[in-house]
């Protein structure tokens, strides 16, 4: 075997396993936590704004919800298909242990807390005379099973599914906050970054 030979195959360990995201899951992850970061604001402040405003505030945090919900599943396969990066071997293994913890429980609230959402709107008894567009633009069914309950049991589920996403929400936003907290912490105490695997 040649000397380039030898040291093309010496290479081959190193290379099993990518040493950044790719870029469909960068621009995924981006465009997801922005899109979150939109909602957690306009959730927060649609109460603040004059009467007429709240409305169409309210359709867009449902719009935005729904294509948060369609762009993790998008995002879950495409890492089901590609392989992530691995984290530095020179983090301890409870950090290992906590990362896989914590993107797991971040990717359940980012699809729950829209489904909640989802449900909590289907139970409005004024669903009915209030289509929901996505953006204003296409037409997006309530969930069917929900809207035809009688309207006492869905008042009561409204009100259950929106205490629900609330509490989803706030958890989604503790995790958030120490996922970008961990990753800063990586970046500028440890002078490991990680961040470095999510962008161009």
């Amino acid at each position: 075997m040649s000397t380039q030979a030898t040291n093309v195959a010496s290479k081959l360990p190193e290379t099993e396993a990518p040493l950044r995201y790719t870029r469909t899951a960068m621009v995924l992850h981006w465009l997801v936590a922005l899109l979150i970061i939109c909602n957690v604001v306009l959730g927060l402040t649609a109460e603040s704004f004059p009467e007429n405003w709240i409305r169409p505030i309210v359709d867009t945090h449902k719009s935005i919800g729904i294509t948060v919900l369609g762009l993790v599943l998008l995002r879950i396969l495409w890492r089901v298909s590609h392989r992530p990066p691995p984290l530095p071997r020179t983090f301890p293994k409870w950090e290992h242990v906590a990362a896989h913890i914590a993107h797991f429980l971040l990717y359940l609230l980012m699809i729950g807390l829209p489904l909640s959402g989802w449900l909590h709107d289907s139970a409005w008894n004024g669903a009915a005379t209030h289509p929901m567009h996505l953006f204003g633009l296409i037409p997006w069914p309530r969930i069917g099973y929900v809207m035809n309950l009688d309207p006492a049991l869905k008042d009561t589920l409204h009100d259950r599914f929106g205490a629900l996403h609330a509490w989803l929400g706030y958890a989604l936003y503790a995790l958030f906050a120490m996922h970008v907290g961990g990753a800063l912490k990586h970046q500028w105490i440890d002078r490991k970054s990680v961040i470095s695997r999510m962008v161009p």
